[in-house]
């Protein structure tokens, strides 16, 4: 959510996520991404006591919220959608937690001086760019993170919309598209909640190997942790059909790379 990619029909993802702002906001976990996927990224964040934490691509700020509760010092949260960027806005005059917000684009984090922060973070916003400009992102991304610090992001993983077809609770539509000839091109997609209800989502597909050759040339040389997400039998057991038609499919990836 944090540049701005254009689809076959013409709609932007900033236009994208403008316009359905309002269906992201929440308060506790409802998509099913909030389940299979942020609490492992959250996790991988830790520990946070004390730090500066970078969100991009954050959205109306789920992610950075929990942030500020487990402990960061101070969390900055960016993204290109200024309907998202209100809606977070608007939250934190609910909850007092001091998170600052802007309206910003990934691709160019020139505002922000080197080695500022001790953690950035990426949450579904890879699949919103193109190889060139998750390049540019990630070599901001090393600059601005202090020595020793984490970069933790997740993808869906690229193997999975070539794997299911377009069905409830989640894909990607790739059609008879090809897993290597069709890098860089988007293609849409859909998420669902647990009340029913789904949110409209891209995917700027690239295989595996172009998240870790772009990591490199960004500077990242130290071992990344990675670690592949999916539905457990815990998430099957709090809701069978939500979460059973998901079952032994790789859902996404999160990584985390330290500086």
């Amino acid at each position: 959510m944090s540049t701005s990619t254009q689809s076959e029909s013409g709609q932007s993802t900033k236009v994208l996520y403008d316009q359905s702002a309002d269906r992201w906001v929440r308060g506790e976990a409802i998509s099913l991404s909030d389940f299979t996927a942020r609490p492992i990224v959250l996790g991988m964040c830790e520990p946070l006591e004390n730090t500066d934490v970078l969100d991009i691509g954050c959205g109306e700020g789920y992610c950075s919220r929990e942030l500020k509760r487990r402990g960061a010092a101070q969390v900055y949260g960016i993204d290109l959608s200024e309907g998202m960027i209100l809606a977070a806005q608007q939250q934190d005059e609910i909850d007092q937690l001091g998170i600052q917000y802007e309206s910003r684009c990934a691709t160019d984090l020139s505002h922000i001086p080197n080695a500022s922060f001790d953690r950035v973070l990426a949450v579904f916003l890879f699949n919103y760019v193109t190889v060139e400009q998750m390049h540019q992102c990630m070599a901001e991304v090393f600059r601005v993170l202090r020595p020793g610090g984490k970069f933790i992001f997740s993808i869906p993983h690229p193997s999975f919309p070539f794997m299911r077809d377009p069905e409830y609770p989640f894909y990607f539509n790739v059609g008879d598209a090809g897993y290597f000839s069709h890098c860089d091109r988007q293609f849409p997609g859909r998420i669902w909640k647990r009340d029913g209800s789904w949110l409209d989502v891209q995917l700027v597909h690239k295989p595996l190997e172009t998240y870790f050759d772009s990591l490199l040339a960004a500077g990242f040389s130290m071992m990344p942790i990675v670690r592949e997400l999916r539905v457990t039998p815990e998430h099957i057991q709090l809701d069978p059909q939500f979460f059973q038609p998901l079952a032994d499919y790789p859902l996404h990836l999160a990584i985390q790379v330290s500086r």
